[in-house]
C-alpha cells in the first residue's frame, strides 16, 4: 500500500428525505442504501465503500434524525446520535430545492454536541432549484453555522440525479480522512448482512406507491434464505422467506392489495432488485403478518431487529 493512503469513516445525516440515501449510492456506484420518495426509509445504518487507488471512503448512511413520536423514533435517533462520535466527518445535508427550517436546525444543534468530529455541509438536489435559489441556499446554510457557532468545514452543492460536483465532494472528504490502512477489500461495496440487504430492498419495494402513514409500520424480516437443494452450480436459486409486518389489519389489505395484486407486484420488482445486486436467480416467497402496534412495544422492536 503506498504511503499516503487515507482510510475512514463519513455519516451523512440530515432531516428525512434530503437526499442522504441517493449521495451514498451515488459515490457508491451503486444501490447500497434504499432510496424511496417517502421520508423515513432507510432505518438500518448502511455502509456504502468508496474504492480508489489513494483511498477507501466508508459512508455511514443512518436515518434521518427527527422529533420522535414512538419508542422506534427513540431507538432510530439514538442510533444516529452514537454513530456520529465514531466517524471521522460528518455531513449535513441540506436539499436545495427547500428552505432550512426547524428541522434543520434541530439537527445541526444536536451536532454541536459531538465535539471532536469535522463537520461540512451538502447542499442537494441542486438540479430542482435555480443558481439564484442554490446561492441563496448556500448563504443561509452558512448563516445557520454561525447562528449554532458551527464550523463548517465546507459547504458544496451537489446534485446527485445531474452528477455535478459529485466528483469534488468525494476528493474533499477523502482530504479529511486519517492516513491509514485498507479497512476493506477490493470490490466489497458494502458490510451489511445480504439478509439486512433483502429485507431493505423488500421494504423499499413494498412502500413504492403506498399512501398515508404506511411507511412508517412496514417492517421486514428475512426468516430464511438459502440456495436451493439438488441444483446444479451453474443453475442456482436463491430461496428467500419474508415477513412483511404491520400494524393494523386494515394495512395488511392495503399491502396485499385487490386479490393480492398489489403483494405480486412487490415480490416482482423486490426480486429484481435482488437479483441485481446479488447476481444470482431468486425465487421470493412474501407473506404479510400484524404484529400490533410494534413501534411502541419494546420486546416486538427487538423481535423485529431494533
Amino acid at each position: 500500500m503506498t504511503s499516503g493512503f487515507r482510510s475512514g469513516f463519513v455519516s451523512f445525516v440530515g432531516r428525512p428525505n434530503a437526499g442522504k440515501s441517493t449521495l451514498t449510492n451515488v459515490l457508491v456506484g451503486t444501490k447500497v442504501a434504499i432510496t424511496s420518495s417517502r421520508p423515513q426509509t432507510t432505518r438500518t445504518v448502511v455502509r456504502g465503500i468508496v474504492h480508489r487507488d489513494d483511498a477507501q471512503l466508508i459512508l455511514v448512511d443512518t436515518p434521518g434524525l427527527h422529533r420522535p413520536r414512538t419508542l422506534l423514533g427513540e431507538r432510530l435517533n439514538d442510533l444516529v446520535r452514537s454513530t456520529w462520535s465514531e466517524v471521522d466527518v460528518v455531513a449535513v445535508c441540506f436539499p436545495a430545492n427547500e428552505k432550512i427550517g426547524p428541522g434543520d436546525t434541530f439537527i445541526v444543534n444536536e451536532l454541536t454536541k459531538v465535539k471532536r468530529t469535522r463537520k461540512i455541509a451538502i447542499a442537494t438536489k441542486t438540479d430542482l432549484a435555480t443558481s439564484d435559489q442554490v446561492a441563496e441556499h448556500l448563504l443561509a446554510i452558512q448563516a445557520l453555522g454561525a447562528e449554532t457557532g458551527t464550523d463548517w468545514a465546507e459547504i458544496v452543492p451537489v446534485s446527485s440525479v445531474s452528477g455535478s460536483q459529485v466528483d469534488l465532494l468525494s476528493d474533499l472528504l477523502i482530504a479529511m480522512l486519517p492516513e491509514g490502512p485498507q479497512l476493506y477489500p477490493d470490490g466489497e461495496l458494502t458490510d451489511s448482512p445480504e439478509e439486512t440487504i433483502v429485507a431493505e430492498l423488500v421494504r423499499e419495494a413494498a412502500l413504492e406507491g403506498v399512501r398515508d402513514e404506511l411507511p412508517h409500520s412496514i417492517a421486514v424480516v428475512v426468516e430464511e434464505m438459502g440456495l436451493r437443494e439438488g441444483r446444479s452450480e451453474d443453475k442456482p436459486l436463491l430461496d428467500i422467506h419474508a415477513f412483511l409486518y404491520v400494524e393494523r389489519d386494515s394495512q395488511k389489505g392495503i399491502v396485499i392489495g385487490h386479490q393480492g395484486s398489489r403483494l405480486r407486484d412487490v415480490g416482482i420488482n423486490a426480486r429484481k432488485q435482488i437479483e441485481a445486486m446479488l447476481g444470482t436467480p431468486v425465487y421470493l416467497n412474501l407473506h404479510v403478518k400484524v404484529a400490533k402496534e410494534w413501534q411502541r412495544d419494546p420486546r416486538q422492536l427487538r423481535k423485529l431487529g431494533f
